[in-house]
C-alpha cells in the first residue's frame, strides 16, 4: 500500500513553502536539510512545529519542505502557514484549534514600495529651509 501524501503551500511576505507530508516518526526536512541545520535559532524550529503542538500531532508526521524567496523569518512563517494547511487536508478535525490560533490566515503584510522624492516608503529627505 502507497503512503498517503498530504500536499500544501504557505506563503508570508515574499516567501513560499510547498510543504509534503507523509505519516511517519517526526522528521522535518527544509531544502534537503535537517530542520536544525536550515533553521539554527530555536524561535524558528518553534515557529515551525507551532501547528504540530496545538493539532498535538508531534512525531506522527514526516514534514520535507520547499522553501524560496524572502529571509529567515518569513520563509519559517510560510512553513508554518504550509503545515497548517497540510494538516487540516490530513484531518478537517484540527480546522477549529489551528484556525483559533490563528495558523490557517494568510498573513498579508508586505513591504511597502520605496516613493520617489522620497527616501523610503514613509521616511522623506531632510526639509532645509534655507
Amino acid at each position: 500500500m502507497a503512503d498517503i501524501q498530504y500536499n500544501a503551500t504557505g506563503r508570508r511576505k515574499s516567501s513560499i513553502a510547498q510543504v509534503f507530508m507523509t505519516p511517519g516518526t517526526g522528521n522535518i526536512t527544509v531544502n534537503k536539510k535537517p530542520l536544525s541545520q536550515y533553521f539554527p535559532h530555536e524561535t524558528m524550529k518553534m515557529i515551525i512545529q507551532q501547528p504540530l503542538h496545538v493539532a498535538a500531532v508531534s512525531g506522527k508526521y514526516d514534514i520535507t519542505v520547499r522553501v524560496t524567496g524572502g529571509g529567515y523569518s518569513g520563509q519559517a512563517a510560510a512553513i508554518r502557514h504550509g503545515i497548517s494547511r497540510a494538516l487540516v487536508s490530513a484531518n478537517s478535525d484540527f480546522r477549529g484549534k489551528l484556525k483559533k490560533e490563528g495558523l490557517l490566515t494568510r498573513d498579508p503584510r508586505v513591504v511597502e514600495r520605496k516613493k520617489y522624492g522620497q527616501k523610503g516608503a514613509r521616511k522623506r529627505f531632510q526639509f532645509s529651509k534655507r
